[in-house]
């Protein structure tokens, strides 16, 4: 029979395990792709064994999906810790617009999962169906920041979220998905300063622009 006392620090064993092999996983699935990924890899690059993984995930393809779930959770949890209603609208905008940039560029595992899922035409990232609630209130946020500024009269009223989302997505996607291929055809590190800091603000820019009234 165990106690309180004993069962804390297991639990807390549990979870350092668990996202240990989040991590590693992470890292190997984002560089080899689902395909190539091997859960000997993992493990031996975990203080923990594959017996341990299939414990932990049930195999391979749960261990993949909890990898993309907690991605796609992280830039949210991200665009959440903005305190928009505080902001001003156009201000709003420009703050998830920049800690979008800067999620994209910090975790750039993340862009090589998405890229990897859809090889896979999404057949892994179908199967987790909280995703779809998830992404729901990163449009849901935008449509209010744009309510405000119609009604306040500085924001256009035929600019739609989704489609403010997809921007705001497409150009951060492009700065990592390309900075290989298009640094070396332009010969320049468009992650590396100052081209990084100038990226950063012209995309809020570019977001104000397109909403403002004309």
């Amino acid at each position: 029979m165990t106690s309180d006392t004993d069962d804390a620090p297991r639990a807390r064993d549990a979870e350092r395990t668990r996202r240990e092999l989040l991590d590693v996983a992470s890292e190997v699935f984002a560089d080899v792709g689902y395909s190539g990924a091997r859960v000997d890899e993992i493990a031996a690059r975990t203080r923990t064994t594959k017996r341990m993984i299939y414990y932990y995930f049930g195999g391979k393809e749960q261990l993949y999906i909890a990898v993309l779930e907690r991605a796609y959770r992280g830039i949210r949890e991200a665009e959440s810790r903005i305190d928009v209603a505080g902001l001003a609208p156009l201000d709003a905008l420009r703050a998830i617009a920049v800690a979008t940039y800067d999620h994209h560029v910090r975790h750039s595992e993340f862009i090589r999962l998405v890229m990897i899922e859809n090889i896979h035409r999404g057949e892994f990232l179908k199967q987790i169906d909280s995703l779809r609630e998830l992404g729901q209130p990163a449009v849901d946020t935008l449509e209010r920041i744009l309510v405000r500024g119609r009604a306040e009269g500085t924001f256009r009223d035929d600019i739609d979220a989704f489609d403010l989302h997809m921007l705001i997505s497409s150009y951060c996607v492009f700065q990592v998905a390309n900075q290989h291929t298009f640094g070396y055809l332009f010969d320049r590190d468009i992650l590396a300063e100052p081209t990084a800091s100038h990226a950063r603000a012209m995309l809020a820019d570019v977001v104000a622009s397109w909403v403002a009234v004309r």
